[in-house]
């Protein structure tokens, strides 16, 4: 099955100029692009470019959970912070229109133990790592 956003296939998307590409997103990403999302992010976008066409060879590290996926970032690595680390996620094509945000988690899980002779209240909580 191929895929399709809002009628279009993937080819199709990344032949859009972006100006065409927004009419296509929900209100709510189509309003944060239109109000300067991607003019005050150039270098993030610069660098997804330049990886499309092999010359930035480095991992692309962003802290930019609030960016929306474009079709041009499909088939990339980006490395998302998620507060404390940098979480490496491979954009798919299920993935446009979506924050960046969405697909790397913020909290971890906290398990609850006995505490030991001695111990306060506080370190009964053990974080643990999210799967």
């Amino acid at each position: 099955m191929e895929f399709t956003y809002r009628g279009k296939s993937l080819e199709e998307l990344q032949k859009m100029d972006i100006k065409e590409f927004v009419k296509l997103l929900p209100a709510r990403q189509r309003r944060t692009i239109l109000r300067g999302l991607f003019e005050r992010n150039k270098p993030l976008l610069l660098k997804i470019k330049k990886a499309k066409s092999g010359q930035y060879k480095k991992p692309i590290r962003t802290h930019l959970r609030d960016f929306i996926v474009i079709p041009e970032m499909v088939g990339l690595t980006i490395h998302i912070h998620n507060g404390r680390s940098f979480n490496q996620v491979l954009i798919k094509e299920d993935m446009v229109g979506h924050y960046l945000g969405e697909f790397t988690i913020t909290r971890v899980k906290i398990e609850h133990s006995a505490p030991g002779i001695g111990a306060t209240k506080s370190s009964t909580a053990i974080a643990t790592k999210a799967k």
